[in-house]
């Protein structure tokens, strides 16, 4: 029985860590992702979710503007299609767009084929919408496994995570994102915020907005330079790293 409990134990144990794996963002056990530069760069890079968001993703990207920042933007198709006219301002402001799925699963629970599907058609929409062909894809909830990063590299892409959590997807306050990216901040980090909210158009991303250029502020008069995903994984040699293509190629 001793013996039984133990052995039960352990494979629980085992689940867990297991499960664990497949959701912290900075984990490779399952399969090489991007995460960042080194500790101690003077390199950031601003990375969104969940839009295209009517009206927030329009105001965060005047605030962008304003700062000559441009940041890397993971698209839900379904947003996508629902408002494409957001869709080309992201894309014709410089900035870069990734693929955040067509409608948000948890992919550790969908086949190869469903991740796939899911990948593709929100592949297809952001180039029908705005000629950028995406080479980034970030996973929703961060959940991979290794069958998901075979899928996503099959389809030519190279998958995302981040180092820098904001907690921002909930209710919360510029002041606490602030103080998550103080605590986390090493230099090289992907920082993870939301312009919109998976569930439905129109979530409330006022304090996300407020947070970033009070990161913004901080982090440039610290002599911080913010970049895009491509441009960072470009400073690693990534031979995926294709950046920003222009519309139509």
């Amino acid at each position: 029985m001793r013996n039984a409990i133990i052995a039960g134990a352990g494979i629980a144990a085992a689940a867990c860590w297991a499960g664990f794996q497949c959701y912290w963002p900075a984990s490779q056990v399952w399969g090489r992702t991007f995460v960042g530069l080194e500790p101690g760069s003077r390199t950031l890079a601003l990375t969104y979710d969940d839009g295209p968001n009517d009206p927030w993703t329009p105001r965060l990207l005047e605030l962008l503007d304003r700062h000559s920042v441009k940041a890397t933007f993971f698209l839900l198709g379904k947003f996508v299609a629902a408002k494409p006219g957001i869709g080309r301002v992201i894309a014709a402001a410089g900035h870069e767009l990734g693929i955040h799925t067509w409608d948000h699963p948890n992919l550790i629970f969908a086949s190869a084929s469903e991740v796939r599907s899911q990948i593709e058609r929100t592949r297809q929409i952001i180039y029908d919408t705005t000629g950028f062909r995406a080479s980034l894809m970030r996973p929703p909830f961060g959940a991979r496994t290794p069958m998901t990063l075979r899928a996503i590299r099959q389809l030519g892409l190279e998958p995302v995570m981040w180092n820098v959590t904001c907690y921002d997807w909930k209710r919360t306050s510029a002041e606490r994102i602030l103080a998550h990216v103080e605590r986390q901040m090493r230099g090289g980090d992907v920082i993870l915020l939301h312009d919109g909210g998976h569930l439905r158009m129109g979530a409330d991303r006022s304090h996300s907005i407020e947070a970033s250029d009070r990161i913004l502020q901080r982090y440039t008069g610290e002599g911080y330079q913010f970049v895009t995903i491509s441009e960072m994984m470009r400073r690693l040699g990534f031979p995926d790293a294709r950046g920003l293509t222009a519309p139509g190629r």
